[in-house]
């Protein structure tokens, strides 16, 4: 990899970011006590909540674009390297048990391939043509949503990967710790928690990597719960694959139904497993093909499909 030097514009550009620049309030990170050390990391990250919050609007509206294109049967597909892209890939992965979604729903790309999430892949992150080629390798299209995942707002992959994105047609958003009126990537949706510089400067696994995981979890959240996989405050979706999930399973039936647990378990298996179609069982007195139809008639909703009247 040749040399940085002041003179190619990238030298510049790293020294004007937010996320690149020197903490006051922690230079003396290397001098204090272990426990002082944590208690200033602590109170770097207890600013990041209220970054994020401040961005609620933009995940909004970032949220009405990613139920869009799962209803019309396309992808979150987010795209990122290093940490970032190591984010998306882990909510990406956490969809499927948590909410029932098929893996080829939420989809992360991470610059470097699939051996980055493991390895750090020095300088994938500025292979400009690796971005387009991974959007590409998808077949990105007008139904889906491209999420960019750049602290920075300046990753050249991410950059490029967003571009062809738009060029195929899929919505687009960015989320950066990058102030709104520095990011000049044409997307439809800035999500923008800044949060200031690092404990350690340019560490962007620390706040930065925080924000854009509270971010993801808001997003990919709250459109499950818009698409109805969510019944009160309970998963009713989740893919029960292991010993836990499973135990979930039941326990959410009993606090739905009022069950025991050896009745709702063997109400469970009678609905192949499916919480939400054991709860309409239970409540409405039918059997598992009928709580299928009266589900299926409530666009997923067990609320709905129960009649509740604040559905």
């Amino acid at each position: 990899m040749p040399p940085i030097r002041p003179d190619d514009g990238v030298f510049d550009e790293l020294a004007a970011l937010v996320t690149e620049s020197r903490n006051p309030r922690t230079e003396r990170i290397d001098r204090v006590p272990i426990e002082e050390a944590l208690r200033a990391m602590s109170a770097e990250d207890a600013t990041v909540a209220e970054a994020v919050a401040r961005e609620i609007p933009q995940i909004a509206r970032l949220v009405e674009h990613a139920v869009a294109a799962l209803r019309a049967g396309g992808r979150i597909v987010y795209v990122g390297a290093g940490t970032s892209g190591r984010l998306g890939v882990l909510d990406a992965a956490e969809c499927p048990p948590t909410f029932g979604t098929d893996p080829s729903r939420v989809v992360g790309l991470i610059a470097g391939g699939d051996g980055a999430i493991r390895r750090s892949v020095e300088g994938a992150e500025d292979d400009e043509e690796a971005g387009r080629r991974a959007i590409d390798d998808v077949a990105a299209s007008a139904k889906d949503l491209v999420v960019g995942l750049a602290a920075s707002r300046r990753t050249p992959f991410v950059v490029a990967a967003l571009a062809r994105a738009r060029e195929r047609g899929a919505a687009t958003a960015l989320v950066t710790c990058a102030p709104r009126d520095t990011v000049r990537i044409p997307v439809d949706v800035a999500v923008c928690p800044v949060v200031g510089p690092e404990a350690i400067m340019g560490s962007t696994r620390l706040k930065a990597g925080t924000a854009q995981k509270m971010v993801l979890n808001m997003l990919t959240t709250a459109a499950m719960i818009r698409l109805g996989k969510v019944y009160r405050n309970m998963m009713v979706d989740l893919r029960a694959s292991s010993r836990k999930l499973r135990e979930r399973s039941v326990r959410t039936l009993m606090i739905v139904t009022g069950l025991d647990r050896d009745r709702a378990a063997a109400v469970l298996a009678r609905a192949g497993g499916s919480v939400k179609v054991a709860i309409v069982m239970e409540r409405r007195g039918v059997e598992a093909d009928e709580a299928v139809r009266l589900i299926d008639a409530a666009d997923g909703f067990v609320g709905r499909a129960l009649g509740e009247e604040d559905a």
